[in-house]
């Protein structure tokens, strides 16, 4: 069993890294993350510093990106603000999976009357236009990092619910639960031991789409006002602030939109080579 399982893992990562667009994603992401966590060390500015010589000023060799209508560094701020962003998107993940996993695993497991009011649920907060509900929970929670990434979960568990529910239903028949359940296991370790873990692969892949959407969410949030509150960077809050200057300093928008589509683009091909994988 040990040999097979190793086999397993062996070919898995055979066919993943054999995988043009998930090798291309993958190194995309670790560059973004290495320069947005080692590169605000290794230029030692700080996102709030002001440069009172570069008001406005465009890429130079003292400021590579350029500098803001504060005469902040636009480098430094990038960094610092794929921190936030990215840190939103992982948490914003874990929450859109796990309240989803669990609520799909649970439908498709007790089925009948259980499994029909929840998939309903599903059904409406799927009928809520997304922007709408983001804006209501915004209302209801108070503003920090924490609570954008918990705001942006909550409006993402719909889909890996769904997921998850045909995952468990489509297991559950299978012989090796029946054995389980032949030889005495209880429903709850049948359900974490047997069928989730063979039950995972598509929320994995979910995992990364939903990231590169979260992301995007966040700026889309933060744009209209309901995101990362400066001072704090992310990229969301720099595009708000290049629109009133999008044609005097057009480098404002066009660095950290560029970071924005660079970072999705990567989950979204790692996401696709992990389908693939599978």
């Amino acid at each position: 069993m040990a040999n097979g399982d190793l086999q397993e893992r062996r070919s898995f990562w055979y066919r993943f890294f054999h995988h043009r667009n998930a090798v291309i994603g993958s190194l995309i992401l670790v560059a973004v993350s290495v320069l947005c966590i080692a590169g605000p060390v290794l230029w030692a500015n700080n996102p709030t510093t002001i440069d009172f010589l570069a008001f406005g000023k465009g890429p130079s060799l003292h400021h590579l990106m350029g500098a803001d209508d504060l005469g902040r560094d636009e480098l430094t701020r990038i960094l610092y603000g794929g921190r936030i962003s990215i840190l939103v998107g992982f948490i914003s993940m874990v929450i859109g999976i796990g309240i989803g996993g669990i609520v799909g695993a649970i439908a498709g497991w007790l089925g009948g009357s259980a499994d029909f009011a929840l998939m309903r649920v599903v059904d409406v907060a799927l009928s809520i236009p997304s922007l709408f509900l983001l804006l209501l929970l915004s209302v209801v929670f108070p503003s920090g990092v924490l609570s954008i990434a918990f705001i942006i979960g909550l409006s993402n568990w719909m889909v890996p619910a769904r997921l998850m529910r045909s995952q468990v239903l489509s297991i559950k028949p299978r012989e090796y639960v029946e054995a389980a359940h032949a030889i005495g296991s209880p429903p709850w370790r049948i359900l974490l031991r047997t069928i989730t873990p063979n039950a995972i692969s598509p929320l994995i892949v979910a995992g990364t789409i939903l990231m590169g959407q979260a992301i995007v969410t966040e700026a889309v949030m933060s744009f209209l006002g309901f995101g990362v509150q400066p001072p704090i960077p992310s990229w969301g809050n720099m595009l708000t602030n290049a629109q009133t200057f999008i044609v005097s300093m057009p480098w404002l928008a066009v660095f950290p939109g560029f970071m924005v589509f660079v970072t999705v683009l990567g989950f979204n091909l790692v996401g696709d080579g992990l389908r693939d994988a599978m």
